[in-house]
Formats: C-alpha cells, sequence, structure tokens
C-alpha cells in the first residue's frame, strides 16, 4: 500500500481490518522491522481521537512521530500554479511537501472542507498536492470527503461484533445537528461498506440530503429512517451538510434523533457514532448510555486502524 486517502489505496480491505484486530489483540513492543521510520503528523483542524489515536498507534509501532499544527506553526501556502507569490502566502505547496518529504518517511494530514465552494473542496486540492510533490507516502486523517481512518475503525468494529453467516444489514442514517458539517464521514463509510461488499447497506436522510452519487453507487437509499432501521444489526448515526445545496443544513428535522423507541424497530442493532456526538440532538442519552452503543469501543479501535495501515505501508518503505 503506498498511501492512504480512500479506500480505492486499500489491495485487501478485509486483510487490513484483521491486521488491525491482531494488533488488538497483541500489540507489538518492538521496533518496527528495524526501520528508522519517522512519521510526520500535519493537523490543519483540531482533532481530538484522530491526533492521539495515531500518535499512540506510532509509539506501539516503535516510529518516530512529530506533530504540526499547520494552521498556526506554518505559513499560509500557495497551490496555483505559475502563481506571482507577491501577496500574503509566502511558501509555495511545491516546495512544502518536497521539504516534509526529506524530512518523514510517512506524512499524515488533516484538512476540513470550507463548505462553501463544491468544486474546490471536492478536487481535494491539498491533499492531492502533497501526494504530487512530497515523494512519499501520504495518509489522511481527514480530508475534505473523506476520512478513510475511521472508516478503517468503523469496519473492525462491525467484524469485532457479527459473526453470523448472513450479511448484516447495516443502516447509515443522517441526524440533526445545529451546524453545517462536512460529508466526509458519511462519504468514507459508504465507500469502504461497499468496498467491503459483506454488508446490506442503506443510507437514510431526509431529501435534499442525499450524499454524492460517486459514493453511493450500490447502496440502497430510503427516505424514512423508520423503515430503513427496520430489521437493522448495526445503525450507524451521523450528521452531514447537504452535497446538492453546498453547506446547507436542514430545518424542522429534529424527529431524526434516534430514540430508543426506534431501536425497537431494529434487530437489537448496534450503535455507532464516530464521535463527538451532541447528546440529545443526534442520539438520545438513553441510547448513547445502552449496552447497545459501541462509540466508545469503536474510537478505542481508531489505535489498531491506524496502526494496521501506518505498518502496512511502512512495509513498502525501503
Amino acid at each position: 500500500m503506498k498511501h492512504f486517502t480512500t479506500v480505492r489505496d486499500v489491495p485487501d480491505i478485509t486483510a487490513l481490518a484483521k491486521l488491525a484486530l491482531s494488533y488488538k489483540q497483541k500489540p507489538p513492543s518492538t521496533q518496527f522491522d528495524g526501520k528508522r521510520v519517522r512519521v510526520g503528523l500535519l493537523f490543519l483542524n483540531p482533532s481530538l481521537r484522530t491526533r492521539v489515536s495515531t500518535q499512540i498507534a506510532v509509539s506501539n509501532l516503535g516510529m518516530d512521530c512529530v506533530v504540526l499544527n499547520v494552521d498556526k506553526d506554518g505559513y499560509s501556502l500557495e497551490f496555483a500554479e505559475g502563481a506571482v507569490m507577491n501577496g500574503s502566502k509566502p511558501e509555495h505547496i511545491r516546495e512544502a511537501a518536497a521539504v516534509l518529504g526529506q524530512y518523514f518517511s510517512i506524512l499524515c494530514i488533516r484538512s476540513f472542507p470550507g463548505l462553501r465552494d463544491k468544486v474546490e473542496d471536492y478536487s481535494e486540492t491539498f491533499l492531492q498536492q502533497f501526494v504530487k510533490f512530497s515523494g512519499i507516502p501520504i495518509v489522511s486523517m481527514e480530508s475534505c470527503t473523506l476520512h478513510p481512518l475511521q472508516s478503517l475503525a468503523d469496519l473492525v468494529t462491525i467484524i469485532e461484533h457479527w459473526n453470523e453467516r448472513r450479511k448484516p444489514k447495516v443502516v447509515l442514517t443522517w441526524a440533526p445537528h445545529i451546524k453545517p458539517l462536512p460529508q466526509a464521514v458519511a462519504n468514507s463509510f459508504v465507500e469502504w461498506m461497499i468496498g467491503w461488499g459483506e454488508a446490506e447497506l442503506v443510507i437514510t436522510q431526509p431529501k435534499g440530503f442525499e450524499l454524492a452519487d460517486q459514493f453511493t453507487n450500490g447502496a440502497s437509499i430510503c427516505y424514512d429512517q423508520k423503515e430503513a432501521i427496520a430489521g437493522a444489526d448495526f445503525v450507524y448515526v451521523k450528521n452531514w451538510s447537504s452535497y446538492h445545496n453546498y453547506g446547507a443544513i436542514a430545518k424542522d428535522c429534529n424527529d431524526w434523533m434516534l430514540t430508543g423507541e426506534d431501536i425497537l424497530l431494529t434487530n437489537d442493532a448496534r450503535i455507532m457514532h464516530c464521535l463527538p456526538v451532541r447528546r440529545n440532538v443526534e442520539l438520545s442519552d438513553e441510547v448513547l448510555d445502552s449496552e447497545n452503543s459501541l462509540v466508545i469501543e469503536q474510537a478505542a479501535n481508531r489505535v489498531w486502524s491506524a496502526q494496521a495501515v501506518l505498518a502496512s505501508i511502512a512495509k513498502e518503505i525501503r
């Protein structure tokens, strides 16, 4: 595996998830293959789980780690080709990425969309320019459109809690929120579930909150949440702002908050959420605090998932 920015970078999805689970059962305690691997973590946006879990994963593998808050510690970068740099941006991505490529073995990057310009956000310019100019493996710690480290942990959690012979019914349900959030987690979860191919996937959301077709081909779409979750084995709760009316939030959709009553419609479904979660807005206390909730274990699996990704990439480094 050369990069980790999308499920399409992964040669064998199930094998990667099983590697994560093997690390969970028996964490390594020695330096990775005797190699000196230095990992850079670049954050343009705040993070709790991603930052801590990735740092722990690096440490578990015996690698070196340097964390940069690029929005505070670095310059504003110029991305335009042929730019005349006589404005406020003192450094071009060509030099910045290339220099970091000299310092690190692997570069992990986190950046959010502006949710104002759909074309700009979905072009993934920031991430792809680092892929192009750094010359080293790039790991996405969340980008404008995808969050593959989260999705791998989600898959690990589902595999861990499913031991029946049939395919589980997995429902991704939109939830209310007080502010616009990216589509990245939802896009990524759908991409990974479809790529895995071992689940019956249903996406449910209010009309106008459909995800981009490039991610949802192969999934069933339902606009009635109660109909969608009927008989579900796993329910993944997540808000996202509108893709078509880009960045817009919903009004008068509070009845989409998942409650204990809703769980009675499911097959005693396990409940998932990527966190942070707004209690009694996205999910009720009774659901979050119930035995059905997997949100803490799901977050804990972020360590083993990051470990599996970094180890798989490091094996290819010469």
